[in-house]
């Protein structure tokens, strides 16, 4: 008698084929992307990595998982940063092969802990690897020579409460701890009948952690607000019409009594130490609106041959004199990397044609009020590091310049205006995210929305009564911590392993 085939007998039999078997694998490491925005679903990731665990945990063996580890860190990749094809072409998916070899150790130490029959103790180890084993994976890639940390597993959660209350004391690195932490339980829970207690304990203490932070940790106090205006001229097509209509929209500006007036991203085209009519101008502009200005300059520059991206206060006698270059470049889009290896990627898409140059070091600009501003330019407010170091060196507000035109209809605008409110949420101090086409926000020290998100169909200047935040978070201070308490554990079980190895007979 012909037996017939059910629906999991199909799939268990399209698994084994390789072709098969890496597809799912690439789909399921692309399905986190739906919690990001634009989609913004939030709550997806406490699910999303469950196919890719699962279908990591099936592998016949160590070597065949840590393949789907590489396939699915791909698909994560490919999917969050899509946008990006537009202007990389084939070679985001060069890219992301590339990247995603970082979730290979992923993908086996699932297998290594979850294949088979795991009892109570590979489960509990697989609650505290797997999460320590995402955590490597995403510090290794957010070096900024590799792309830097967008798209952190962390950054999905940042329009919800609890969560940014979470990154006040571990960063955005705690939140996705516990977010693949939740994933390998619901794993267990579907595929590990004799392990479930472990499970769903694991799930109870995130849940713990998360009502004891809210309970017991202490939040930022507000001190005072600052009136800072966002001048967002829209998609304007070059330097001199978009200068222009900075300049009418800030005019606009006049007696509103504020702070700081703050520009995107290359909203001025020349040097202005060697266009003082420019500077001049500029100055007027503070002069009328009775604040300084903070415009973002992307020229070559005299004294210093090369093409910077600066942070310049403008007072209403000029420049101030303080300035800050960008230190950390996009890849490909403002250099590439290993140009003489890598140069051929201007011929397939809209790579650097000549590398900008970086500044130095950081800088905390002090406005006449006495309020302490803390720049970063674009790329830059991904990176955890650079908000917290601002905050250590006294910035009271950090402000954020950027210019996210080449991919205006994409995911991008909203993904990089969220990243505002972790950082804010992160270091108790509020995150001006200025742009030239939008997607502009403000967010307070606790990561809450202050004041209207400015569109991409937006042309306006607006300005936002910013409340100012007290004290150091627990993250200013510690660090990233549970990045640290990652490494420790995986260098524990890395040693345990070595000795058992060590110990086993050699007829073995």
């Amino acid at each position: 008698m012909r037996r017939s085939v059910g629906g999991g007998d199909r799939w268990r039999i399209r698994l084994a084929s390789p072709w098969w078997r890496g597809g799912v694998a690439v789909l399921a490491g692309a399905l986190p992307a739906l919690a990001f925005p634009e989609p913004s679903l939030w709550w997806w990731a406490y699910g999303a990595l469950v196919p890719w665990l699962l279908l990591a945990r099936s592998a016949p063996t160590g070597r065949r998982a840590a393949l789907d580890g590489w396939l699915g860190g791909a698909g994560f990749l490919l999917a969050v940063h899509h946008w990006l094809m537009p202007s990389l072409h084939v070679f985001i998916v060069v890219l992301a092969a590339l990247l995603g070899l970082v979730w290979v150790p992923w993908g086996w130490l699932t297998h290594r802990l979850l294949h088979g029959r795991p009892g109570p103790g590979r489960v509990a180890a697989a609650l505290v690897l797997l999460p320590s084993a995402w955590l490597l994976a995403e510090l290794v890639r957010s070096w900024q020579y590799l792309g830097g940390p967008w798209g952190l597993l962390g950054a999905s959660q940042w329009q919800v409460e609890p969560a940014l209350r979470l990154a006040s004391v571990g960063g955005v690195w705690l939140l996705g701890a516990l977010l693949v932490m939740v994933n390998v339980a619901l794993a267990v829970l579907i595929a590990v009948d004799g392990a479930r207690t472990v499970a769903l304990a694991g799930i109870t203490a995130v849940a713990a952690a998360a009502a004891g932070v809210w309970a017991w940790v202490p939040v930022a106090k507000e001190t005072g607000t600052a009136r800072i205006a966002v001048v967002q001229p829209g998609v304007i097509q070059g330097p001199g019409p978009r200068l222009e209509r900075s300049a009418e929209l800030t005019r606009q500006l006049a007696g509103r009594h504020l702070d700081l007036v703050v520009w995107g991203e290359s909203s001025v085209g020349a040097d202005l130490t060697a266009k003082p009519a420019l500077s001049r101008r500029l100055a007027e502009l503070s002069r009328t609106v009775g604040a300084d200005l903070l415009v973002n300059v992307d020229a070559r520059r005299g004294e210093r041959p090369g093409i910077y991206k600066s942070s310049v206060l403008i007072s209403p006698h000029g420049p101030t004199g303080r300035r800050y270059d960008k230190m950390r470049l996009v890849p490909f889009g403002e250099y590439i990397p290993a140009r003489p290896l890598l140069g051929w990627a201007t011929s397939v898409g809209k790579a650097a044609g000549e590398d900008r140059h970086r500044g130095t070091e950081q800088v905390v600009m002090r406005l006449p009020g006495g309020l302490r501003v803390g720049p970063l330019v674009c790329f830059e407010s991904a990176f955890p590091d650079m908000s917290r170091a601002l905050t250590r060196d006294g910035a009271q507000v950090l402000v954020v310049q950027s210019a996210t035109s080449t991919f205006q209809d994409s995911w991008a605008p909203t993904q990089h205006a969220s990243l505002a409110a972790l950082r804010a949420a992160e270091t108790w101090r509020p995150m001006v995210h200025a742009t030239l086409t939008g997607v502009s926000a403000v967010h307070g020290p606790r990561g809450e929305p202050v004041g209207p998100r400015m569109s991409t169909d937006t042309s306006a200047a607006t300005v936002y009564t910013v409340p100012l935040g007290e004290g150091t978070s627990p993250y200013v201070r510690l660090g990233p911590w549970p990045v640290y308490g990652a490494l420790a554990a995986l260098a524990a079980f890395c040693a345990a392993w070595g000795v058992r190895v060590l110990r086993r007979p050699s007829g073995r």
